[in-house]
């Protein structure tokens, strides 16, 4: 049966689109990058840190001993932590901690539990610093970060510094995937801000200038991705957001499928409302190439995924579902089945394009994964063959069977809470 045509136009966009973004960021890769020097820190800025946290007693100790930890003067700290309506022990957990670091100046505002948006606007109103950072719960960052990330404020126009974020010490094969993911998206993101394209600061570890953050209304507390957003309006407002690869923060990844599936379902599906939200950037010239390439791949991105997901499912599982309906036919008689059977195999009958594509597109993974090694000071067979194998040839699959799960979501109006 010859595949249909809105098939085969589905799939070629889905191809060409494809190909022409991963050969638009290679061609970024290779043209030279305009170095900005970074500034001294003559003098040390206020910063405050603020720790949103929901039933975090297992993590936030070693959050807020990172935080101690940081090479930075303790009288130009401090850190707020909002227990946003905690029902474990979080709340005494960061009082203990407070007591035994009387250097530190940690303050703790409890309330009752309303998001993390509104833990972050909180915490925003009673910030003393000039700097404001965001640090989830179950992250913790080196003992240099916050000078080097401070170091790049060199313009008024730039709104945030960004982090190089990693998965901290993975362990099964889901984390090393993502350990994988991770640094091939902190490359990506470090790709984009030469354009100025970055679209989303992440929790762990992002560090806004506080007076644009409030001139600009704080973070939208009715949000699944308040990060995302508060990047697009950054960008809407022609602020800067940079990413850098030399300060790092080490965030704990979901060790489980269904841990997964819950956090990209949130990620997604909120890049996908907040995209709509502001599609009056999409291909307008007023924006860059943040209009014209950053606002379309959130949603592309999405599309692809989907299209790529459902023709290799439903062409991969077909002769299995055509052959177990024959062997129903046959009432299983596999003997006759096996004495019948005809081997029919022509070579003109493979899709010679289809696998040029597929080889080009693995040919430019395979350097950028390498290369984002390279730019994060990884080793590329720190987990093993196995797990680069999983994340080249199924992890994409996976993110496809997600994507198309947010597909459904949408369709059926499914609500999603955070």
């Amino acid at each position: 049966m010859p595949i249909p045509i809105y098939v085969k136009i589905a799939l070629w966009t889905a191809y060409l689109l494809s190909l022409y973004f991963a050969i638009f960021w290679f061609l970024v890769l290779l043209d030279r990058e305009k170095k900005t020097k970074a500034r001294r820190l003559r003098k040390f800025p206020t910063v405050t840190i603020l720790v949103p946290a929901y039933n975090e007693e297992k993590n936030i100790e070693s959050t807020l001993n990172s935080l101690a930890e940081l090479d930075y003067p303790k009288k130009k700290l401090e850190v707020i932590v909002v227990n946003d309506g905690s029902t474990d022990n979080t709340r005494h957990v960061v009082k203990n901690f407070s007591e035994s670091h009387k250097d530190c100046n940690i303050r703790l505002i409890s309330k009752k539990n309303a998001g993390k948006g509104a833990a972050l606007n909180d915490g925003l109103k009673a910030a003393q610093g000039e700097y404001f950072v965001c640090m989830d719960a179950d992250s913790r960052a080196t003992k240099d970060a916050l000078k080097i990330l401070l170091r790049h404020f060199t313009d008024e126009k730039i709104a945030a510094v960004l982090p190089l974020m990693k998965v901290d010490r993975p362990k099964n094969l889901w984390q090393k995937m993502q350990w994988l993911e991770y640094l091939v998206n902190m490359f990506y993101k470090r790709l984009m801000s030469r354009l100025n394209c970055v679209h989303v600061a992440p929790g762990p570890f992002s560090v806004y200038r506080t007076g644009i953050l409030r001139k600009i209304g704080g973070f939208d507390e009715d949000n699944l991705t308040e990060d995302l957003e508060i990047s697009l309006r950054l960008q809407s407002r022609d602020y800067r957001i940079v990413q850098l690869l030399e300060a790092e923060v080490f965030t704990l990844a979901p060790k489980t499928f269904k841990e997964l599936y819950k956090q990209r379902t949130r990620w997604y599906k909120g890049s996908v409302i907040n995209a709509l939200r502001y599609r009056h950037m999409f291909f307008n010239r007023k924006y860059g190439d943040f209009g014209f390439i950053q606002m379309p791949t959130i949603i592309i991105s999405g599309f692809i995924a989907v299209i790529l997901f459902s023709s290799l499912a439903y062409y991969g599982l077909k002769p299995y579902v055509k052959g177990i309906y024959n062997s129903f036919l046959i009432d299983f008689d596999f003997y006759t089945l096996i004495k019948t059977f005809q081997y029919d195999f022509n070579i003109l009958d493979i899709n010679y394009t289809t696998i040029l594509v597929a080889v080009i597109m693995l040919a430019i993974s395979i350097i950028i994964l390498k290369k984002s090694h390279t730019e994060t000071k990884e080793r590329l067979k720190k987990h093993g063959l196995i797990s680069l194998a999983s994340y080249l040839f199924f992890y994409f699959l996976v993110m496809g069977f997600i994507w198309v799960g947010i597909t459904l979501n949408f369709l059926f109006r499914r609500e999603h809470k955070w």
